[in-house]
């Protein structure tokens, strides 16, 4: 019963901070140390990887209207105006590109970063400051609509997702919308395309992983080929449902939470977070 416990609170933890400015990495690794799990044990390691693809899957369910609409009008967009390098879902493309390469090519360096709660602690901190200020200062935008980005605001997003892949606790969607309000996005635009942007980079990484994890003759050497007992498929199931309903439901309040309020609780959330990490970190609690 524990780990069914355990499963459900991993699950609600994953859904909700997937695609909050918040860091789920961050959240995931400070609940791993405050609950004393190990989550790099062979199990935890699969675990972690099927909860992200659950909240992974909420993204094209929530936005299954928005995508079949952008799949119409490709490649000259709902208004004629669009080009096969301007329209949305190219950009998104392209956007993955920039984030992918350099990310790939730092994986060493990544793999490192994700073991560092000082990295992450100082990555929440800082991000949440950044977040406040952008949120404060970046107030009249010039696109209003995901239909309106340039190809120059996609590859500028695209190279800020880098560094949420580089330095964990920065978080994915932080950075884009960050990058999104700075390159002049209005909120609501910022956060789709982020939005948009994290399915093909989700999908990609997390079915690395995935491989790594399942494939002896890929993955890392403390990481064994995986055996599943019916106990252990029921917790990852749990798991599973559990995050993909909570993340479904997190989208829809987000979006509609963003138009009204804006990032300025969020911001706040993360630095107070980042803090008291740190502070933990330095009295060597964690």
């Amino acid at each position: 019963m524990h780990d069914y416990l355990l499963s459900i609170f991993l699950g609600v933890v994953e859904g909700l901070t997937e695609f909050l400015p918040v860091s789920s990495t961050a959240h995931l690794r400070i609940c791993e140390a405050l609950l004393h799990i190990d989550l790099h044990d062979g199990f935890w390691k699969m675990y972690t990887i099927v909860i992200q693809l659950g909240a992974i899957l909420a993204l094209p369910v929530y936005f299954w209207h928005r995508i079949g609409q952008f799949v119409r009008t490709f490649p000259k967009g709902e208004r004629g105006n669009r080009t096969i390098l301007t329209h949305p879902l190219s950009l998104t493309f392209i956007a993955f590109v920039v984030t992918a390469v350099p990310a790939w090519a730092l994986t060493k360096q990544i793999g490192k970063n994700l073991e560092s709660l000082w990295i992450m602690g100082s990555a929440l901190l800082i991000g949440g400051i950044v977040m406040w200020i952008v949120d404060a200062l970046f107030t009249r935008p010039r696109t209003m609509h995901m239909e309106e980005m340039t190809l120059p605001q996609a590859i500028w997003i695209g190279a800020a997702q880098i560094l949420s892949a580089v330095f964990p606790g920065t978080s994915r969607s932080m950075s884009t919308i960050a990058a999104g309000q700075v390159a002049g996005m209005s909120r609501p635009a910022a956060l789709e395309f982020s939005f948009f942007l994290s399915m093909p980079t989700m999908f990609v990484a997390t079915g690395y992983d995935f491989l790594k994890t399942v494939m002896p003759h890929h993955h890392e050497q403390n990481i064994a080929p995986l055996t599943m007992n019916p106990h252990e498929w029921i917790v990852l199931t749990i798991g599973f449902v559990v995050s993909f309903f909570v993340a479904l439901a997190v989208v829809a309040w987000f979006m509609k939470w963003v138009r009204a309020r804006g990032f300025v609780r969020f911001a706040l959330y993360r630095i107070v977070l980042g803090i008291g990490l740190l502070l933990l970190l330095a009295r060597g609690v964690m």
